[in-house]
């Protein structure tokens, strides 16, 4: 009893916050990816291409959508937290590596309006 408790727990606090760690509270691609990636059928202890990931990451969201993901985080989260870190973390390391951050093209270097003539 103490543990379905314990687990209902943990499943309001994720659906209620929908907070990833590492994200600072931010619903962003990146921690949706992550809880994906954190649901799918892939093992820390393999090694996957950035490819191998993001379908990963797809064919999940298809299958859970972002609340079943988040619902299965919450769930690990709160059964068996010492693992859940450990992976958590190794899916947003291997998400920042399957969907690395673009660069921001420099703007090129412009001129107050005042001297633009």
């Amino acid at each position: 009893m103490w543990k379905e408790a314990r687990h209902g727990r943990w499943r309001r606090f994720w659906l209620r916050r929908r907070r990833f760690p590492g994200t600072r509270g931010q619903a962003t691609f990146e921690a949706v990816r992550a809880g994906a990636l954190f649901a799918s059928t892939l093992q820390p202890s393999g090694s996957h291409s950035p490819g191998q990931i993001r379908r990963a990451v797809a064919a999940t969201l298809q299958r859970l959508g972002v609340r079943g993901c988040t619902e299965q985080v919450a769930g690990e989260f709160g059964d068996h937290p010492d693992t859940a870190v450990a992976r958590m973390s190794w899916a947003l390391a291997m998400i920042q590596t399957a969907y690395p951050v673009s660069a921001v093209a420099p703007v090129p270097d412009l001129r107050p309006l005042a001297f633009a003539s």
